[in-house]
């Protein structure tokens, strides 16, 4: 049974702890992120009145992108962490965006009536929760007819990369198993067309998408962020205390991270999975 299964059997949704934290390498990291690269799935579909609910906005880059894309509509950005939407703010303040909120709230139990978004999005979420089939309902209650419930996450068991560091195999399953004892799927993208049918959800299209670190530059970004997050994040609190790696441990994976990303042919290839779900 996996973690999150595990979750929904015993009824509490809570169980799961968000693997990542928000340590200043992880929020380098997701200020990265825009709606071009990491929601493309989803631009066609937008029309400039929308209703958009963004849930785990985190520092808020996607969300301000939306708002952008919505000029007479609305966008509101949620997250479970409260301390994290003050840079969200500060962002959409940044763009000079009037049509955005942010809110503290948690995705298996929105605060929000029937119906009340066109669109209901969820970057990088599903695989952090305890129960990703009823955060997909909550997700489809607030979500007009005919409006669109859409989710993208990544996959790290299909992560691949050359060369093939041999540290980094070691880094890929320690990080799965950390981010299943803290009640999450680390594996959810190959899993989102199995959950939003086990949610209800029935017109729903799939499709797949890649971030490639190729470049000198994006190598040593990448490699540098995962290096540091390795030793300083909350994963490595939670992979330590957990019993599932020591400090010299980790210390070895953030040198196969340096290791890989001084190579000149590197390249890093993160597969995401997506649903476009009609309400």
């Amino acid at each position: 049974m996996a973690a999150n299964d595990g979750a929904r059997a015993a009824g509490n949704e809570e169980t799961a702890v968000y693997t990542h934290g928000h340590h200043e390498a992880v929020l380098r990291s997701h200020t990265w992120r825009t709606a071009v690269n990491s929601a493309g799935y989803l631009l066609a579909e937008l029309k400039p009145d929308m209703r958009v609910l963004d849930i785990g906005c985190g520092p808020g880059t996607i969300t301000a992108d939306l708002a952008a894309l919505v000029p007479e509509g609305h966008v509101t950005g949620l997250d479970s962490a409260s301390g994290v939407l003050e840079r969200a703010r500060e962002a959409a303040a940044g763009r000079g965006l009037a049509n955005v909120t942010f809110e503290v709230g948690d995705v298996h139990a929105l605060k929000h009536p029937d119906g009340a978004f066109d669109v209901v999005h969820a970057h990088q979420v599903l695989q952090h929760v305890g129960d990703p089939v009823r955060a997909l309902r909550e997700m489809d209650r607030v979500c007009a007819p005919g409006g669109i419930v859409a989710a993208r996450d990544a996959d790290y068991g299909a992560m691949f990369w050359y060369p093939l560091v041999e540290g980094l195999g070691a880094w890929q399953e320690l990080y799965r198993r950390v981010a299943r004892a803290n009640g999450g799927e680390p594996d959810a993208g190959r899993r989102l067309l199995a959950w939003a049918r086990e949610a209800g959800l029935r017109d729903v299209t799939a499709s797949s998408a890649t971030w490639c670190f190729a470049s000198g530059e994006d190598r040593a970004w990448w490699s540098e962020s995962w290096a540091e997050r390795t030793l300083s994040s909350s994963f490595a609190t939670s992979a330590v205390e957990g019993g599932h790696a020591t400090r010299e441990q980790l210390r070895d994976a953030a040198d196969a991270w340096l290791d890989w990303g001084a190579r000149e042919d590197g390249w890093f290839a993160v597969p995401h999975r997506e649903i476009l779900c009609r309400a």
